[in-house]
């Protein structure tokens, strides 16, 4: 996702400096700690719960009950959807982090396309399937929704060389995905201090989404701050 550039040619340094200072909200120690969270995040959260779903998906982890019956239900769907979202949740990260190289950005950014648009088709039917509360379904089958219709703009997008558009609308894609996680720190959490398992199930099917989709919405300037570290930025 390339950068939008300066021309250092003709800008002076008090006019880079002052650019800078209004792109980025960020002080460069806050930068690095946001970094540092997102490195914890993927380490300690994004990588686990895409493994966890790859073994699911495979047969190699035994799935609770529900699921198992899910999966008895839909034996082609569920495993697809499975893998797929794992795939997008484990691949999404590596796509932004190689966003200055051109090709591997490209290669890359096309295969998270196809888990996005395996995971978000079967999202729907398996989500209809499921014994999940009717709210729960609603929220899983709108995310699955919203998921393909980023990527759909996305990819649009950079047909049409908007590579600004582009890049906002892929990291709007990739905080849908990352619900996913905070789905299961949230119910996580509810099971840890004994919460009402239930509505907490059904509100999480909307805020673990929800939530990052937000921050990436109506902070795009954090973001970008945090990916290119106050570098002038696409985010405009």
């Amino acid at each position: 996702m390339p950068v939008a550039m300066t021309d250092m040619a003709t800008t002076t340094p008090a006019a880079v400096c002052a650019t800078r200072s209004r792109i980025s909200p960020l002080s460069v120690p806050s930068t690095l700690i946001l970094r540092a969270l997102i490195l914890l995040i993927i380490g300690f959260l994004v990588i686990p719960v895409g493994a966890v779903a790859i073994g699911s998906g495979t047969g190699l982890i035994p799935l609770p009950f529900e699921m198992f019956e899910l999966a008895g239900r839909a034996p082609i769907l569920f495993p697809a959807h499975m893998l797929s979202s794992a795939m997008a949740l484990l691949i999404a990260p590596v796509v932004i982090a190689v966003r200055h190289r051109a090709q591997l950005h490209r290669a890359l950014g096309r295969l998270l396309g196809v888990f996005v648009v395996i995971g978000g088709l079967t999202s729907l039917p398996v989500a209809v399937m499921s014994h999940s509360p009717a709210l729960a379904r609603a929220g899983f089958s709108v995310q699955g929704l919203v998921w393909l219709y980023l990527f759909g703009a996305a990819f649009i997008a950079i047909r049409q060389r908007n590579i600004a558009r582009h890049a906002k609308l892929m990291l709007a894609m990739v905080a849908v995905t990352t619900g996913a996680v905070w789905f299961r720190v949230i119910t996580g959490t509810a099971i840890a201090l004994s919460l009402p398992f239930e509505p907490v199930y059904a509100l999480a099917a909307w805020i673990g989404w929800m939530v990052p989709l937000s921050i990436v919405l109506l902070r795009p300037r954090l973001v970008s701050a945090v990916l290119n570290s106050g570098k002038s930025t696409w985010a405009r």
